[in-house]
């Protein structure tokens, strides 16, 4: 037996990028705690990451490589991805061929796939789904800084005197950057102010809450421009000596927002909130301005991101402690894969395409005559060339885009006609249904490389299990099938510690300081020290300074030295709400959920929290609508349909909703985000307008409802909607449909697996409208339970949850009481999980408060509930403020 061990490694999340240590012990299980040691989270982890160690079974893990469904060899699989893509080459050119890979990947992986398709296939078709996340922050660095560089540092939030977070849902998003920044609040009185159309868990805990019309970020940050010019609070001393083009941008955000009565009533807001929120910017000097998804995810971010920036080069705060623009990034790997050139428009190692001395020397590192010469497709144009034919070979990378892109269904028709799709993946998707051929990849805790986090923090992922079954890891896969397409000297590595070396080294190649990225002083890092290797920011030069904050010195990487303002006006939204298309609808995260589920979706506490899927709207919306709480609602826009429960709720605007973008094919039955969202994209990055796009709700009219509790794995078919949430020894199946409750009877019990007569427990009501049964296997524990009655008439079924997890035998008095579905004895239930650490609902925080625990820190202390990662806090306030209102009448 192996000795226990621990672990340093990093989240495979968010772009905190936080340290994890990883103990297996001797025999076999492994738990997860916050890396004390790491300084981007300080021990500290989010949900998400705390629950790491249930993640890493290998229900559902593709293990072996298939050819057309059917088990094959290794070299069977990759002897027929090089000849495909080969072929394809050869027959129509190399830009027939092109690659989608993920931020999941790490920076080796990333560094391989770029190094292939851009350096020996010839073309530059390949692009991540970042595209989907982060290029419009890579655009607007690059068109004010010359480069992709996030300036600042994490330590900046402790630092700064104001915060403004605007398109985060940092609470949810990035809870421990938001725990950081609310201890600076605590301590040193930071000011925080949210921008954001939803009010958000981020905004609860704020001083001032700019509930913006959706798309208007511009408006407001051209008017805090000409705000600061108006009124003398510009840097002018940084403007003359450090920028260029500051008369231009000033001027058109003159014209653009010509008052602050302008600007509220272009973006929504009270006057007197704008000019409270650019007094306060125009006096405080240590600023950080944070920005994500939301500014991001538009069909004008780059200009959003322009438009902050301008903010921060006007008065001169940026790469000083406590000041500067901050992009967070959504994956653990995106600003990795940005690094390597991993978007379509990038060639490597932030250099471009569009000098051609950049080109040459790319070309002459990698000893590639035929390297890439132009930018290739762009994630939803790629697709298009899917659709269209010009693409015949597709590899898919660690990514589920049959989910996660907008318009999905195209993307899922374009998948199911293209010539031959490869997807290496760790688990079954609604992607690798598409797949001719399937390739196992090692999965977190089996992989070993680097990641690169917000702060430009270069940190280790570990590997501390061995790859189950036939898995290997991306960048062997990718190595091997190059070598087969005859490329094979270019391509032989040993390691990851190889690539890296490389990735570093090209970093440094011919340049002189031109390019800040430059990793040059690890390009001959032994292994013994890349195994030690202890997490650092870049630049890593072979000069050997270490800077944290960049451009402090005012000195860009452009041709003259300067930054540049990027005059920017407000545009509309790619689509605007008519009479058809009443609500803008709003997509993004939940605290406890990752992309499309692959991994937090296996795990009960984290779906605990919301077990299915739900659009929120507002109270008078509802009543619009005719729609209340828990009605299931079709939901459509110009690209599709989905359905999912209502939930009503006051943090929602008039006029505006908001669904998760999480549920596949594999935990609902057509609830996808993607199937609503526009593929309308920037200019300029090539980003979809994720964030928004008018949309229809109407109420259906359910018949019957059921739920299915279960060991079994299913996929069901033929119901109006399904939904599934994991718990404790198997799935909690929601049923629903538009029949009589007599056909649902029918539709439901098809579900229920196949039992011998004396191992089935059954009811029907005389009316025929009410079912229920119950299996037991064989060892006299329950096995499943099948509920189906009229719409809200189904029994409670926690206990039932219980038994599933017990998998205990049943005495006589419980067998009597299966079929009611309630415990013959007392079992008081927690109610909604609201803190997903510890797993305390929402019924045991009421009891708590009415206990008398009337603050954060009684709940704490009582329950342990907000004390983790803190995402939960807000939740929690608001039961504690329930009650103080109730108390007060």
């Amino acid at each position: 037996m192996e000795e226990a061990r621990e672990v340093r490694t990093t989240c495979p999340y968010c772009g905190v990028g936080c340290g994890v240590l990883a103990e297996v012990a001797a025999d076999g299980p492994t738990t997860v705690r916050g890396d004390p040691d790491h300084p981007a989270n300080l021990g500290k982890l989010c949900s998400k990451g705390a629950a790491l160690g249930e993640t890493l079974g290998l229900e559902g893990r593709v293990l072996l490589p298939e050819i057309g469904g059917r088990r094959a060899s290794w070299d069977e699989a990759l002897d027929l991805v090089a000849d495909k893509f080969s072929r394809a080459i050869a027959e129509h050119g190399p830009d027939s061929v092109a690659f989608y890979v993920s931020g999941q990947l790490l920076t080796e992986d990333y560094y391989v796939a770029n190094k292939l398709m851009k350096g020996f296939i010839g073309s530059g078709n390949i692009d991540t789904n970042s595209r989907l996340c982060m290029a419009s922050s890579v655009a607007g660095h690059r068109r004010a800084f010359g480069e992709d560089i996030v300036p600042g540092v994490y330590e900046d939030f402790e630092r700064a005197d104001l915060i403004v977070l605007t398109g985060s849902n940092t609470a949810w998003c990035h809870p421990v950057l938001y725990q950081r920044m609310l201890a600076a609040r605590r301590e040193r009185g930071t000011r925080i102010v949210v921008i954001d159309p939803r009010r958000t868990a981020t905004a609860d805990e704020c001083d001032l809450h700019l509930a913006l019309d959706p798309g208007t970020d511009v408006l407001l940050f051209n008017g805090l421009l000409a705000h600061l010019a108006q009124a003398g609070k510009t840097d002018t001393g940084f403007i003359r000596d450090h920028t260029s083009g500051f008369d231009a941008a000033a001027s058109l955000a003159g014209a653009d927002a010509p008052s602050i009565a302008r600007v509220a009533k272009g973006c929504g807001l009270a006057v007197a909130d704008v000019q409270a929120f650019y007094d306060l910017f125009a006096e405080t000097e240590r600023t950080v301005t944070v920005y994500s998804q939301g500014v991001n995810q538009s069909a004008h971010g780059t200009d959003k991101v322009n438009a902050i920036i301008n903010c921060h080069l006007a008065t001169g705060r940026i790469g000083r402690p406590g000041m500067g623009p901050f992009s967070v990034t959504g994956q653990p790997n995106a600003m990795g894969g940005r690094e390597v050139g991993g978007l379509a428009n990038q060639l490597a190692a932030h250099m471009d395409f569009a000098d051609e001395a950049n080109v040459d020397r790319v070309s002459r590192f990698w000893k590639a005559p035929s390297v890439a010469r132009r930018g290739g497709l762009k994630a939803v144009d790629m697709f298009q060339a899917v659709a269209d034919g010009r693409i015949r070979a597709l590899w898919v990378i660690g990514t589920n885009p049959a989910v996660s892109m907008p318009d999905a269904s195209r993307v899922r028709a374009a998948l199911s006609k293209c010539d031959f799709v490869v997807v290496s993946d760790v688990t079954r998707t609604d992607t690798t249904r598409h797949a001719d051929v399937l390739l196992p990849a090692a999965a977190w805790g089996e992989k070993d490389g680097t990641v690169t986090n917000s702060e430009r923090r270069l940190s280790r992922q570990r590997s501390f299990l061995p790859p189950p079954g036939e898995a290997r890891a991306d960048w062997r896969i990718i190595c091997d099938v190059a070598a087969r397409m005859g490329f094979g000297d270019a391509f032989a590595y040993q390691a990851p510690a190889d690539i890296f070396r490389e990735h570093a080294a090209l970093s440094a190649f011919e340049n002189s300081g031109e390019r800040l990225f430059d990793l040059g002083g690890m390009a001959d890092l032994s292994d013994t020290d890349y195994a030690a290797f202890a997490s650092r920011h870049w630049p890593a030069s072979v000069r050997g300074e270490q800077q944290m904050r960049l451009f402090g010195d005012g000195r860009f990487p452009t041709p003259d030295g300067r930054a540049r303002f990027v005059p920017v006006r407000q545009e509309a939204t790619a689509f605007t709400v008519d009479a058809d298309y009443p609500l803008a609808l709003n997509t993004g995260r939940l605290r406890d959920q990752w992309h499309t589920m692959t991994r937090t979706g296996t795990v009960p506490r984290l779906m605990a929290s919301a077990p299915e899927p739900a659009v929120d709207i507002h109270p008078a919306d509802a009543a619009a609508h005719r729609l209340k709480d828990g009605d299931l609602a079709h939901l459509s826009t110009r690209f599709g349909f989905v359905r999912a429960r209502v939930r009503v709720s006051e943090a929602q605007r008039r006029g505006q909703a908001f669904l998760p973008m999480h549920w596949s094919g594999h935990f609902a039955a057509k609830s996808a985000a993607g199937l609503l969202s526009s593929p309308i994209t920037d200019p300029h990055s090539g980003q979809p307008e994720l964030k928004h796009v008018p949309a229809m709700i109407v109420r259906e009219d359910i018949g019957w409802a059921g739920v299915l509790i279960t060991r079994r794995d299913l996929r069901p078919t033929g119901f109006v909607h399904w939904s599934r949430h994991a718990v404790e020894g198997g799935w909690v199946y929601e049923l629903t449909g538009t029949e009589p409750p007599d056909q649902g009877i029918l539709l439901a019990r098809k579900l229920l697996g196949v039992q011998r007569r004396d191992q089935l427990l059954e009811y029907t009501d005389r009316r025929g409208l009410a079912y229920r049964a119950a299996a037991i296997d064989d060892g006299g524990a329950m096995a499943e339970a099948l509920l189906v009655a009229a719409p809200d008439q189904l029994p409670a079924r926690d206990w039932l949850v219980s038994l599933l997890a017990a998998r205990q035998p049943l005495s006589a008095t419980d067998r009597h009481a299966l079929l009611s579905g309630r415990s013959p004895v007392p079992m008081p239930a927690i109610g909604r999980v609201v803190c997903a650490c510890f797993h305390v609902g929402a019924n045991q925080l009421a009891s708590a408060v009415a206990a008398g625990c009337d603050s954060l820190e009684a709940i704490g202390s009582s329950l342990r509930a907000g004390t983790n990662c803190g995402s939960c806090r807000s939740e929690i306030r608001a039961i504690i403020d329930a009650r103080h209102v109730q108390a007060a009448e």
